[in-house]
């Protein structure tokens, strides 16, 4: 039996129009609208919570945690609000909640002058940094734990975490089909593509996202119950499940926020198929950097690609072979006959502005 979820990270704009981010948006003001969505009671305990409170509800604030000497949290830059839904035993309700939930936080952010909107990274900035900088305490955690090393990344990044698990896998099943997608994950990902710009301007690919945190970030994560099984690799494909709803989960986390949740039921659909299929016989631990990059410039105008992607996108149908969420896949199948991506109307719309003479 499948389970999923999703998780979307949500950028906003303020009042001002400026994009709202570490530099001019506090904790407390992104703590605000989350303050006026409800909280539903029966989402826990299946909703890991943490010990600093913040993920409380289906809607908690992103961003990076600052400690003191003593390894007390003190302060949170913030990035931006996240949106995760509970467990579902279809698609179609995790998209459900998710369309929901995201109207919800749309109405409180509108009353409060925000604006939400469709972004795959940073659109001006190219760096964070720490400000103050890293304590002695912080630079242990640092070299402790290699999540941390690369957690600027996200902070300049906006995706969709896509969450799946299939019951009665054991651990060494979970594991191989985490690196399953992960060898798999550059002929997956250009399907989201929408990060066609950085530092103000048009990049010369279609997910700078991807060039820039693919690599150095998982592209998959999966959760286990029992240390003995994990796996040592930089970056982390395994983790402790921090509750026993976590166990087994399968984490895809390489896609681009493309804010078009249909889209989002199709690449849940598609990792569906590669779970259930047994012909695609490539594995990796960690992501290939190179092949990420290549396909973030590309993606489907790269003929090679554009056959992975099918070859992909054909292993799913046929292991979906009966199943009602083969019908999913269908705007997969479009993009590739068209060789399209979610960042082509954003690259229409800026050569229609740049050729109207606005910059």
């Amino acid at each position: 039996m499948f389970r999923f979820g999703i998780e979307h990270e949500v950028a906003l704009l303020r009042p001002d129009g400026q994009f709202a981010d570490f530099a001019n948006t506090t904790f407390a003001e992104f703590a605000d609208l989350v303050a006026q969505l409800p909280l539903y009671a029966t989402d826990y305990p299946q909703l890991h919570v943490g010990d600093a409170g913040i993920r409380h509800k289906r809607w908690y604030i992103e961003g990076v945690e600052r400690f003191d000497e003593a390894g007390q949290l003190v302060a949170f830059a913030a990035k931006g609000i996240e949106i995760r839904t509970t467990v579902h035993p279809t698609i179609v309700a995790a998209v459900a909640e998710l369309t929901t939930s995201y109207g919800q936080l749309n109405a409180v952010a509108q009353a409060a002058g925000f604006t939400l909107i469709n972004v795959a990274c940073h659109p001006l900035r190219t760096s964070f940094c720490y400000d103050p900088p890293l304590n002695a305490y912080e630079q242990r955690l640092f070299a402790d734990e290699p999540e941390y090393q690369t957690e600027h990344l996200p902070m300049l990044t906006f995706g969709p975490d896509f969450n799946l698990s299939w019951s009665d896998l054991s651990p060494a099943q979970v594991c191989d089909l985490g690196r399953k997608l992960t060898f798999y994950s550059p002929a997956i990902v250009p399907f989201s593509f929408n990060a066609p710009f950085a530092a103000g301007q048009r990049w010369e690919g279609l997910s700078w996202r991807t060039a820039l945190r693919t690599g150095a970030r998982p592209a998959v994560r999966v959760y286990l119950a029992e240390p003995r099984d994990l796996m040592v690799s930089t970056p982390v494909l395994t983790k402790l499940a921090r509750n026993p709803h976590e166990v087994g989960r399968i984490e895809f986390k390489a896609c681009d926020s493309c804010g078009d949740f249909g889209l989002y039921a199709a690449l849940l659909a598609l990792l569906k198929g590669l779970i259930l299929d047994q012909s695609l016989l490539g594995r990796a631990t960690t992501p290939n950097a190179a092949q990420h990059q290549h396909a973030a410039r590309w993606g489907w105008r790269d003929d090679a690609l554009a056959s992975r992607g099918a070859t992909v996108l054909a292993a799913a149908t046929s292991a979906l072979a009966g199943d009602p969420d083969a019908a999913l896949l269908a705007p997969l199948a479009m993009a590739l006959q068209q060789r399209s991506h979610p960042a082509d109307a954003l690259c229409a719309k800026y050569a229609q502005l740049w050729d109207g003479g606005m910059t």
